[in-house]
This record gives structure tokens, C-alpha cells and sequence, in this order.
């Protein structure tokens, strides 16, 4: 790999399930790789396909910006009924953490990006930490799984089950056997509180797939929990709209502020 060049390494394990190894990609910045800061990037699919390479161009922008980015696969629903799409997220996390020293990382300094049902899984993530220890993720159950700060592009945030809810998605969308409790336990909005990390949400004012009142609501939520959050909608812009690098570069750029603010300091080191 050339000099100040993102090095990728493709498909490196980090834990089985179904009884299969579960893989990621690495983004690794150029220079030195001494605790940096790091970002794990769950693509999106609508739970149902989709796979890590979706988000590489992040992976590629983020890394450029300094941050040493984990583009994670997950079980989708037709290999494994929720919630195992969110265990393995989290076993994703356990093993960025567990092997910090050996990847570069500040196991204290870690983001989540997730797009559309990536986006859900980051902010289900980020609102449950050290919850759903998941038996495939290599011994690293009992590691902390909080981060410093989460990112969200269109997310779902709320699910119903009958009626449609104000900026709510369909549970069917998510699991084979809905229900109305499941519509309640799986929404990310219902698990914002006082410790929830810092987020930002990103969304298309015409998006026809997740409404923006999803993001709207979330972002109120958050507010009225004091956490830091900004919410960012592109007027006239559909589902999946950052794709088109006109929108993925400036959104890019509007996350390496974010993180600059939340992540950039390095903790101390232990004593």
C-alpha cells in the first residue's frame, strides 16, 4: 500500500455464529497507528440484505481523517431471527476492544455509524451497552461495550405493529413474528436516557423508506435527555441519497466534525 494511503484488510474474523465465522473489513489511517480513535460501520439493507462493503467509502474518508474504521457483517433475518443482527454488532464491538492494543485503537474512544437498519442497530447499540452478551463472540462477553459517540443515517428509530405511529416503520420489516411488543423493545427512540452517548442523525426530507420524522423524533428525545445531538436533513433527498458522492463526501465531512468533537481526546493512559 502506497504511503499515506487507507490500508484495507479484508475479511478478518471477529466471531461465529450460526455456525460460521463472522467477518469485517479494516480501514486503517496512514501514519502512526498508536490509540487512535476508532469507528465501527454497520451497513444497511433494511435487515434483510446488504453487506459491509456498502460502507466503504466512509471506511475510506474516515480513515483518511485519522479514525481506524470496522466495516462488520452481521446475520441478516434470513439466516438468524432478530435479535441476533444485534448481538453480532455488539460481539463486533467486544472484539474491537478486546484487541485495541493489537489494532491501534483507544478502547475508550469508539463510534458507531450505521446506515438505514445499520443506523438502527447503532443507536439500539449505543442505547443498551453491556446488554445481549452473545455466546459467538471469542471469550469477549464481559467486555464493556459503550462508545463515545454514535452516528445514524436515516434511521429507523420506531417500529409499530398495525397502525402506522408517527415516524414509525413496520416491525414486519425487522422480524417474521411481529408483535406489538416487539415493536416497543426493538425501538431505539424508547431507550434514550440521561447516559446515552453523544448523536448525530443525518436524513432526506423526501425519504419514502424511513420518514424523517424518525429522525425528528429521536433528535426531540434526545433533547429532552440533555444529550449532545444534532440532527442534519438534506432538503428533497431520498432513501440512501449519500450514495451519490455529491452528498457522501459533505456528509463525511460533517462526521469527521462530529467525531472531532467527541473523540479526539485522547483518554489517559492507564496508571
Amino acid at each position: 500500500m502506497a504511503e499515506g494511503r487507507v490500508e484495507i484488510h479484508e475479511g478478518v474474523v471477529f466471531g461465529t455464529g450460526s455456525g460460521r465465522e463472522l467477518r469485517c473489513d479494516l480501514y486503517r489511517p496512514p501514519g502512526d497507528d498508536r490509540r487512535r480513535p476508532a469507528v465501527l460501520l454497520i451497513h444497511g439493507g433494511g435487515w434483510r440484505s446488504g453487506d459491509r462493503t456498502q460502507l466503504r467509502g466512509y471506511g475510506i474518508l474516515l480513515g483518511r481523517a485519522g479514525y481506524l474504521c470496522v466495516a462488520t457483517e452481521y446475520r441478516l433475518v434470513g439466516e438468524a431471527p432478530w435479535p441476533a443482527q444485534i448481538h453480532d454488532v455488539k460481539a463486533a464491538l467486544r472484539w474491537m476492544k478486546a484487541n485495541a492494543a493489537d489494532l491501534g485503537i483507544d478502547p475508550d474512544r469508539i463510534a458507531l455509524e450505521g446506515n438505514s437498519a445499520g443506523a438502527h442497530l447503532a443507536l439500539f447499540a449505543a442505547g443498551t451497552p453491556n446488554v445481549d452478551a452473545y455466546e459467538g463472540d471469542g471469550g469477549n462477553a464481559g467486555v464493556d461495550t459503550s462508545v463515545s459517540a454514535v452516528i445514524a443515517v436515516y434511521p429507523p428509530t420506531r417500529f409499530c405493529y398495525g397502525a402506522r405511529t408517527h415516524g414509525s416503520v413496520p416491525i414486519e420489516a425487522l422480524s417474521d413474528a411481529p408483535s406489538a411488543e416487539l415493536a416497543e423493545t426493538a425501538s431505539p427512540a424508547n431507550l434514550v436516557g440521561a447516559g446515552f452517548p453523544p448523536t448525530m442523525l443525518v436524513h432526506g426530507s423526501a425519504d419514502d423508506t424511513v420518514p424523517v420524522s424518525a429522525s425528528f423524533l429521536m433528535y426531540e428525545r434526545l433533547v429532552e435527555h440533555k444529550v449532545p445531538a444534532e440532527l442534519h436533513v438534506y432538503a428533497g433527498q431520498p432513501h440512501g441519497f449519500d450514495a451519490d458522492p455529491r452528498f457522501g463526501r459533505p456528509t463525511a465531512e460533517l462526521m469527521t466534525l462530529f467525531l472531532g468533537r467527541y473523540l479526539r481526546a485522547e483518554a489517559p493512559a492507564p496508571a
